[in-house]
């Protein structure tokens, strides 16, 4: 299943290969930014900025309420949790 998950951007960790690390529901993970900068979004501008998360890159920048909401839906499906396992097996 693909499945986007929402992630909080900490800090940008490489400019020049535009990534950036993020939380994502306590992991931290390296992600690509290089999707949700723009002429209004610089990288210092997206940190604390709520993103959706898609195979290591964030595609889009999503508000705080709307990235809780998404977080307490995927939780309630077990979505979330079966994410989190694959990221955890991808760290190992």
């Amino acid at each position: 299943m693909c499945l986007g998950v929402p992630a909080q951007i900490k800090e940008i960790v490489d400019m020049d290969n535009q990534m950036a690390m993020v939380d994502l529901s306590g992991v931290s993970r390296a992600v690509n930014i290089a999707c949700v900068l723009s002429d209004t979004n610089s990288a210092e501008t997206l940190i604390g900025q709520w993103v959706l998360v898609h195979v290591g890159f964030a595609l889009s920048v999503v508000d705080e309420e709307e990235a809780y909401k998404t977080l307490k839906i995927l939780d309630e499906i077990g979505e979330l949790y079966a994410t989190m396992e694959d990221l955890k097996q991808g760290e190992k």
